[in-house]
């Protein structure tokens, strides 16, 4: 077990931490692949912490699992992999400042590259070096970010396989929507892409590596596989939809704990929280949570709830920065620091992202990322399962 975030080795935790199951990790990645076809390689996103979890411990994980490269979204990011050690292929996304080039280089990175200036101006920097860059080229099939438009792709692609200095690895494109049940505009994003794919073919360019799926491409769209699926979310063991297709046996690595730090009598007609956004019916017995919204827990008011000895303990009143205040009365056992699920399951009941999600009106792609730093992250490797 490792605790890498919010802990010295001369002070206890706070009693509020996310534990990550590497052991629980390592099995959905053994899942993925055996549901993959084969041949069909694994990108393993782990940018934004790994939506939270620890790019550093899921990276790990992942390519111990077979992925065969990393993708994040920044140099900071690609610099923490490369400061511990990991020599695997990471592939930086997004666009890129003319003076991040030369640290690209230096940490041997993978660059997405989307228009012409940039790929320019990295071509200068290989050759004053010495050095090559690995490119791929980024199409925008929809989405409407980043990237050369599918139907004049072929421009940027021709000019990045002959700029001196740079290596042509790849070309890819990424999905709008497609863990939704309405797949028709993912379909024609596929379309766009293809007739790039072939564009580039036919001019007798070498791209090697072709990717356009997400985690919830990879589920839904097989006919979109290509040579490489870029999947972040379902590793972690969260679908990307209540809709897309399940792999038995995927399981939420993270589960979001605390303790409660007072338990305590309330009569009625008192007041909890901030706003007086919760007046007690009658007598209750209150929970109150050292953890809230500065933590990155969904800002509720009188919404959700949260597991105490297998139970659910309604949200009560509207959270606080460091507090979050929950109706026990149903739970007598309850005592103060008794442990708390926030977020995973405790005995037959769980609270899932998507619960969370539903809560704070968003997106589990939220709640995940949104875990703030003062969190401490316990890992639990496969032994602690």
């Amino acid at each position: 077990m490792s605790d890498t975030i919010g802990q010295s080795n001369n002070r206890p935790t706070r009693p509020a931490w996310l534990e990550v199951n590497l052991g629980q990790l390592a099995e959905n990645f053994r899942l993925i692949r055996a549901d993959a076809p084969d041949g069909l390689a694994i990108g393993s996103v782990v940018k934004d912490a790994a939506y939270g979890h620890g790019a550093v411990e899921v990276a790990r994980v992942a390519l111990d699992q077979g992925a065969e490269s990393l993708l994040v979204s920044n140099l900071d990011e690609a610099a923490e992999l490369r400061d511990a050690g990991i020599t695997a292929p990471v592939l930086l996304m997004g666009e890129r400042m003319e003076s991040e080039l030369p640290a690209c280089l230096e940490l041997g990175l993978t660059l997405a590259i989307g228009n012409a200036p940039i790929a320019e101006a990295a071509s200068r920097l290989a050759q004053a070096r010495e050095q090559h860059l690995r490119v791929h080229a980024k199409i925008d099939t929809g989405m409407g970010r980043y990237g050369a438009r599918w139907d004049v792709a072929l421009g940027l692609v021709e000019k990045i396989a002959t700029l001196p200095g740079l290596q042509l690895d790849g070309m890819f494109s990424h999905f709008s929507m497609s863990d939704e049940l309405d797949k028709s505009f993912a379909h024609e994003q596929l379309g766009r892409f293809r007739a790039a794919c072939a564009s580039v073919e036919q001019a007798g360019l070498a791209v090697g590596c072709r990717h356009l799926c997400n985690s919830g491409g990879f589920l839904d769209l097989p006919e979109a596989h290509f040579d490489m699926v870029r999947i972040g979310l379902l590793p972690l063991g969260v679908f990307p939809s209540q809709v897309c297709r399940r792999i038995e046996g995927i399981e939420p690595v993270g589960t979001l704990k605390t303790r409660l730090a007072v338990v305590r009598d309330i009569r009625k007609g008192d007041n909890v929280g901030y706003g007086l956004r919760y007046r007690a019916p009658g007598d209750r017995r209150l929970g109150v949570l050292p953890l809230g919204y500065g933590d990155g827990y969904p800002r509720v008011r009188n919404e959700g709830h949260v597991l105490v000895h297998g139970k659910r303990a309604p949200i009560i009143g509207a959270n606080a920065m460091d507090s979050t205040m929950v109706d026990l009365t149903d739970i007598p056992e309850a005592a103060a620091w008794d442990e708390v699920v926030l977020m995973g399951r405790q005995g037959d009941c769980e609270i899932t992202a998507h619960d969370l999600a539903a809560w704070k009106g968003t997106v589990s792609y939220e709640v995940l990322t949104a875990w703030r730093s003062r969190l401490p992250r316990i890992h639990l490797d496969a032994a602690a399962d």
